[in-house]
């Protein structure tokens, strides 16, 4: 009983010092300690839940069945709302601290809640090479069904919480994007409940406008309720080769000249400084050579983006062969590198071998926990910003990102951007080579102020003719949110479906401008 009484009287000194300190001061100063203790056990839990959950209902087939009566209650819900006068704007029901979104929707509070409680995998086609999903699926779930088949999603986006949804009608994007382009470029159909409690199917050639409207539109012409995504055949390993490069310019031509290459599946770069990243290239293949191949994926393996630090430091190019769900859920563990200023010694090996297995925790969680302190603090005091520009600017946005804001790593992602009709394209009438500039940490300039310096960044994508993901803070006023995106269909649909009345616009729903 020594130990049991050792241990009780731990926890009792804790409790006694929580109470002490106070629980705020604790979540604020020492929040490793909250999330160890109780994030990271709930995460476990919400976890296997979900997996044994999607793995039951897809076995006994029922999704189908179930599904359509998920859509009747919608549709059943919408029509309500109608009959009861429409005087609030409606959107979805799911709670703001479910998605992986940093922002807080205060709008939940005051819309009409519509419940949707749609999280499953409908169908696999393999002849039609599309997977029918719903909107509450997410990547984690996609992976480990379409990997264990022998197929994958083309663009399958890094962290496991993602869900289809958030990456239609916001946007998504991988390693692949070079030649893929975002989520939403992969998607060949959409099913939408519409503001009159109709049920749409869209596609490019069936109600064309409204299929190239919906991504970047954040549920503002429709309620998802399934989606058609086009899948490839799998392979067993990524073959992966680290360049370590130094020099702004010699990083940007070989990044710019990887992007372009099409026999690179996948093309990614981690910059370290101004002047150091590591350039990631990539291709499937189902051999690998067996004194070089790596599971990262497993919970005791270092954080990926400490792993690939490492190749910098060594200063030499080297080959590895990644399982391919290892390779697509690379920076989950560590949220990026989010998790470093949660738990600061989370790359710890004894950490890693003790209580890896429980990393990382659910950002839902973290969201639900971080009390308004917090949030201000992170709001104030960090950064999680992706910015797309067209690669011919990448040297100028990266020189920007360092005066700005100086938050490293930088994640350099490359896409292909179509010239297709929607709120996101090109400026001119050819398709165009983007890359996607992540920040997320604290901001290492003295002169950083939140709003300030982010609409100097949001000022020059606007002026190179970039985007600025939507799932972050967004600081433009309303006439500046409409340059940098092209609303002219989006408009269109929205009267023409009369959206007007049943949903907010899209910059009243995302923008802080709009929300204070």
């Amino acid at each position: 009983m020594d130990p049991l009484l050792y241990l009780g009287g731990l926890v009792i000194l804790f409790l006694v010092w929580i109470k002490v300190k106070g629980l705020e001061y604790v979540i604020v100063h020492q929040r490793w300690i909250f999330v160890c203790l109780f994030l990271l056990p709930l995460s476990v839990i919400f976890d296997v839940y979900y997996y044994l959950r999607a793995w039951i209902i897809f076995k006994m087939c029922s999704a189908p069945k179930q599904h359509d009566q998920r859509v009747r209650d919608i549709q059943r819900q919408v029509r309500e709302w109608k009959k009861e006068g429409g005087k609030k704007h409606m959107c979805t029901g799911r709670p703001g601290w479910l998605t992986v979104s940093l922002r807080v929707g205060k709008y939940k509070k005051t819309h009409k809640n519509i419940m949707i409680n749609m999280m499953d995998i409908l169908e696999v086609d393999t002849k039609r090479q599309v997977v029918r999903v719903e909107p509450l699926a997410n990547m984690g779930q996609v992976t480990a069904l379409l990997n264990s088949i022998g197929w994958t999603l083309p663009v399958l986006p890094e962290l496991d919480d993602l869900t289809v949804g958030g990456l239609v009608m916001g946007t998504g994007i991988e390693s692949s994007s070079n030649i893929y382009g975002l989520f939403q470029h992969i998607c060949v159909a959409f099913e939408l409940v519409l503001a009159d409690g109709s049920l749409v199917r869209c596609t490019e050639k069936e109600n064309s406008d409204l299929f190239y409207a919906v991504p970047w539109s954040c549920g503002t012409l429709g309620f998802l309720v399934a989606a058609e995504i086009r899948i490839i055949p799998a392979r067993k390993w990524v073959k992966l080769r680290y360049e370590s490069i130094r020099g702004l310019d010699a990083i940007c031509k070989k990044f710019a000249e990887e992007s372009a290459n099409k026999e690179n599946q996948f093309v990614e770069g981690l910059q370290y400084s101004r002047d150091e990243a590591v350039i990631m290239t990539g291709t499937m293949t189902d051999h690998a050579e067996p004194d070089k191949t790596n599971c990262i994926g497993y919970y005791y393996k270092p954080w990926f983006f400490r792993h690939v630090e490492g190749f910098l430091k060594l200063n030499r190019v080297a080959v590895e062969y990644i399982p391919l769900r290892h390779y697509y859920h690379r920076h989950t563990r560590s949220i990026f590198w989010e998790l470093q200023d949660i738990i600061p010694f989370g790359n710890n090996p004894l950490f890693r071998y003790v209580f890896g297995w429980m990393v990382p925790p659910k950002i839902s969680l973290l969201k639900l926990t971080q009390g308004e302190t917090i949030r201000k603090l992170y709001e104030q005091h960090h950064v999680v910003q992706d910015m797309l520009v067209p690669m011919k600017h990448i040297k100028t946005a990266i020189l920007r990102f360092h005066e700005d804001i100086h938050v490293y790593p930088l994640w350099l992602c490359p896409f292909v951007l179509p010239n297709k009709p929607g709120m996101v394209h090109p400026k001119g009438d050819e398709d165009e080579l983007y890359v996607d500039i992540g920040a997320y940490g604290e901001p290492k300039v003295k002169h950083f102020e939140a709003r300030s310096s982010t609409r100097q960044l949001e000022k020059f994508v606007r002026d190179v003719h970039g985007f600025q993901m939507l799932y972050a803070d967004v600081y433009m006023e309303r006439q500046e949110f409409w340059e940098m995106f092209d609303g002219t269909l989006y408009h269109k649909l929205r009267k023409q479906l009369n959206c007007e009345d049943a949903f907010p616009e899209v910059y009243d729903k995302i923008c802080k401008t709009a929300r204070h």
